[in-house]
């Protein structure tokens, strides 16, 4: 079984600002969010456990399992440039994403959704035929995505419905 997981609450995520590669780590509230997800889990005996490098990812899913987390760059946050830390009622979008035309160095959407199946690929292809539990900590982004691997990528484009709450996770299997 796959256990997907979105990071706890940050500062940024509580002041209700865009959170890239320039966020922050758990607040307290996160932590309690982990903290209660480790106890919801806690009959689960994970046997590989992977993160984004992002500081938040790796508390999360290492409060949660109690083991050290593989960080993958390929699970990284989107990455927001310049609309980084942007209060979100502020943020100029082009449909679900911040504008590249306004921002600077705005991810290709493209580009992050072929990075993070690049990666569940990969994973798919070496535990696909073993009976493993696999905690992968992330963000809304890559959470949504990892969904969508699953379900597919929605008509609308918008993969962010698949994502869990902060300090929440959603479970899948390899077929």
């Amino acid at each position: 079984m796959i256990y997907v997981v979105r990071h706890g609450q940050t500062d940024l995520n509580k002041e209700r600002k865009m959170q890239g590669r320039m966020g922050l780590p758990l607040n307290d509230y996160g932590a309690t969010q982990a903290k209660s997800l480790r106890e919801k889990l806690k009959t689960i005996q994970f046997d590989l456990v992977f993160s984004s490098p992002q500081e938040r990812a790796i508390q999360t899913a290492e409060i949660v399992t109690g083991l050290k987390a593989a960080l993958d760059e390929r699970l990284d946050v989107y990455d927001l440039g310049e609309a980084d830390r942007i209060p979100i009622n502020e943020l100029k979008m082009s449909g679900l994403l911040p504008d590249a035309n306004v921002y600077k160095g705005v991810e290709d959407s493209h580009h992050f959704v072929k990075r993070v199946f690049s990666f569940m690929k990969e994973l798919e292809n070496k535990c696909n035929k073993r009976e493993l539990n696999i905690l992968i900590s992330g963000h809304r982004c890559t959470t949504g995505c990892i969904g969508a691997f699953f379900e597919g990528i929605p008509a609308d484009g918008n993969i962010l419905k698949f994502s869990s709450d902060t300090g929440n996770y959603k479970t899948y299997q390899f077929n």
